[in-house]
């Protein structure tokens, strides 16, 4: 089977240790959740990282991926000049997706070197001691829901013609609302919205996420949800098992860390 790995990460950077210093107390959960992954991610012996993040460029009627012989990692626009590091990108495996999903899929290759913290934090904490991976970015677009599923499901299918062992991560936040202090401010469905999406994840209701309110969806001030779709249709006709390692919001944004087990 060529997806070995596959998991939903938050990205805050303040858990990268020179930002978040003494913040880093309280996540506690979300640390301990990554460090699962971590060693999940080496047992798995993949060769790939395919990483979706939702801070890359954002086009509307089209997908990006992002094609780098190597990327540059680092943190200086959040006050960190030490933390820096560089990551294989995997050409080939990303000029092989391509071709097999042409003409099928509304996708562009990109060359953008920095790397955004949706998907830097979540490869700090995770490849550190597997720094011989290789990674191809991808971004979401301004497509619904039903579509990022499709592409997933498009994705997956490519995979299994090509056959490298691959780790999908999908980067996101869920709501940014849940308090007066937070980011977005306050909105009381920003709780409403992660309790629901918890809830069908772990229930497996993927029909039940695709047809979440519109309208629930935009006043929880999410950056998730595409990244999970996505990843869900990547592992739609596979058989998983969603775990959900860790929820916690003591900044007022919902950090969830679930592991999808193969």
């Amino acid at each position: 089977m060529p997806i070995v790995f596959s998991a939903f990460t938050p990205h805050p950077p303040i858990l990268i240790p020179g930002i978040g210093k003494d913040n880093l107390n309280s996540l506690k959960k979300t640390i301990a959740a990554y460090n699962i992954l971590t060693g999940d991610l080496y047992s798995s012996y993949c060769e790939t990282i395919l990483i979706i993040s939702p801070h890359g460029p954002l086009l509307a009627d089209i997908f990006t991926m992002n094609l780098m012989p190597e990327f540059i990692i680092n943190f200086e626009k959040f006050g960190d000049l030490a933390t820096k590091f560089n990551l294989k990108g995997d050409t080939g495996l990303a000029h092989k997706i391509k071709e097999e999903l042409e003409p099928s899929a509304k996708l562009q290759l990109i060359s953008e070197e920095y790397l955004d913290h949706g998907a830097g934090v979540p490869l700090y904490l995770l490849t550190r001691k597997l720094p011989y991976l290789k990674i191809i970015p991808i971004y979401y677009s301004g497509f619904n829901l039903e579509e990022h599923f499709n592409f997933g499901q498009l994705i997956r299918a490519a995979l299994n013609r090509i056959q490298t062992k691959v780790a999908i991560i999908a980067s996101g936040d869920l709501s940014h609302r849940l308090t007066k202090n937070a980011p977005a401010g306050f909105s009381p469905k920003g709780a409403k919205f992660d309790k629901k999406l918890i809830e069908y994840l772990k229930a497996d209701k993927v029909q039940s996420i695709l047809k979440m309110n519109p309208k629930l969806i935009n006043e929880a001030g999410e950056c998730g949800l595409k990244s999970l779709v996505m990843l869900l249709g990547i592992l739609d006709g596979l058989n998983y098992q969603p775990h959900i390692l860790s929820y916690e919001a003591p900044f007022g944004v919902g950090y969830l860390t679930a592991e999808f087990k193969l």
